[in-house]
């Protein structure tokens, strides 16, 4: 536990979420990676929860500017709209106080609390039932669905006049804290996978690169590759950058049980690979395209609230469709929206929930694709911002 408690602490660092995080776990005696005044708290916290981990962390910048004014409008509960909130989180409950007393109740219901104490002072605190991973994974969560309200929140306030100077304020401080896209896609192996074992590699060099170039956040986002009759494709709840050991070979033919636990949208992966002719698919949660694919101008439009699940309207991101879509193979799955929407296209949104995009032979056109269409979407709501304040003003 020792070992684990270390490499989650390194995860969020190395991860851009936090600084000097504080995580213990629970083996035959309570752990933790560093000494701190909080560790008491925790221990009390660890003490009312059936759970192994515990994190809590002050977020590093842009979060901690957001979570901050998030916690100053939304006193209570914080409720994101993103696919991750939805049906991950819930929702974000906030606290004034460190104590056990004030993070219980909320832990008992909820996979995280955001701490906001005085002069804005802001942690998250998270848990795992059975690993540090699990807090991880919400701590991560947290801050990417927080940053994404937020950013939608501003720029929808700002078109209809309401944004206030605190927002404004805080608008601009988080977008000079904001890290720049990296400058270009990294070389990864070349060429067609033509065998098991370099698929595997390929898989998970591109599930690696991924997530140290922030275009997925936690576990979520899978890749895939089709090798003849068979599409290897993530687990579901594996990491992208530790993809050994949990990438499963699912026959076109559903001869396998594989698909068990395969990722949950290896039906959409199937799909895609039956309907064109590319070989590889990698899905990541671009901040500013699942920004962007909230962003709808149609005030009264009949599927206002249910944009994840229906919606009648042909939008695009410059030459990228926006589609609705629900995680699953439901009625309103994104298995039967995201297909024919990609067919013949670099790439499509599923509303709230993030980008795909495909290859004819290897993972440098869909990495190269991902990371260009966030640009491209990050450029484009910055466009919509001045020209929201031009108007306002």
């Amino acid at each position: 536990m020792k070992n684990l408690v270390a490499k989650y602490a390194q995860r969020l660092r190395s991860a851009g979420l936090a600084e000097n995080p504080l995580v213990c776990g629970l083996d035959d005696q309570l752990v933790f990676n560093r000494a701190d005044d909080c560790s008491p708290v925790l221990a009390r916290v660890m003490a009312g929860m059936h759970c192994t981990a515990l994190v809590c962390a002050e977020p590093t910048e842009p979060y901690r500017t957001i979570l901050a004014f998030l916690a100053r409008k939304y006193p209570a509960v914080i409720t994101p709209g993103d696919c991750e909130t939805r049906t991950f989180l819930h929702d974000l409950p906030v606290t004034r106080i460190l104590s056990a007393e004030a993070i219980l109740p909320h832990l008992h219901r909820r996979k995280s609390v955001i701490v906001a104490g005085k002069e804005d002072q802001v942690r998250i605190v998270t848990f795992g039932t059975v690993s540090p991973e699990q807090a991880f994974v919400t701590f991560s969560s947290v801050c990417f669905s927080a940053l994404v309200l937020f950013f939608a929140e501003y720029l929808a306030d700002l078109r209809a006049g309401r944004a206030t100077h605190d927002q404004e304020a805080a608008y601009a401080r988080a977008v000079s804290l904001l890290p720049p896209l990296p400058a270009a896609p990294p070389r990864l192996m070349p060429g067609l996978l033509t065998g098991e074992q370099q698929v595997i590699r390929a898989m998970i060099e591109a599930g690696r690169h991924t997530v140290e170039y922030r275009l997925v956040d936690s576990y979520f986002g899978n890749i895939s590759c089709r090798l003849g009759d068979t599409v290897y494709i993530s687990q579901t709840g594996s990491s992208l950058d530790e993809l050994a050991g949990c990438i499963d070979p699912c026959p076109l033919d559903d001869s396998s049980c594989a698909g068990i636990t395969a990722s949950s949208e290896l039906t959409a992966h199937t799909e895609i690979y039956l309907r064109t002719e590319c070989r590889t698919i990698l899905h990541g949660h671009p901040p500013f395209a699942v920004i962007l694919s909230m962003d709808c101008e149609i005030a009264d439009c009949p599927n206002r609230g249910k944009c994840h699940l229906r919606c009648d309207q042909a939008r695009f991101i410059r030459d990228i469709p926006i589609v609705p879509g629900e995680v699953g193979t439901g009625p309103t799955g994104l298995c039967h929206t995201l297909p024919p929407a990609i067919t013949g296209r670099r790439g499509a949104i599923v509303w709230g929930h993030g980008l795909f995009t495909t290859g004819s032979m290897d993972f440098n056109e869909p990495f190269r694709n991902l990371l260009e269409i966030e640009k491209q979407c990050r450029q484009e709501f910055f466009r919509c911002i001045g020209q929201a304040s031009s108007i306002t003003c």
